[in-house]
């Protein structure tokens, strides 16, 4: 990806897969590495059943935690690969 999005054009967007075309969540919010600004995780909200299939590591909260990695496009939709996210 070319461009770093902005967090809040992120947040809410639906999570979906690249290959089975899967959703498994909302973006709640970002981390990342504040000094300098490396987009780290999407924090995930409102899972799907499909989330469980993953094995993600989640934060203090319990959100599920997809590596930016992962993310292949971002419009309407956030376009994970499922293979880059574990």
């Amino acid at each position: 990806m070319a461009n770093n999005p902005r967090g809040t054009e992120i947040r809410g967007k639906t999570i979906v897969s690249e290959e089975h075309g899967k959703k498994f969540g909302e973006v709640d919010d970002l981390s990342f590495v504040s000094d300098t600004g490396e987009l780290m995780n999407i924090l995930i909200t409102d899972t799907t059943e499909h989330i469980s299939e993953q094995s993600l590591q989640e934060d203090r909260k319990g959100r599920n935690l997809v590596p930016f990695s992962a993310v292949k496009s971002i419009g309407d939709f956030v376009i994970v690969s499922e293979e880059d996210m574990i």
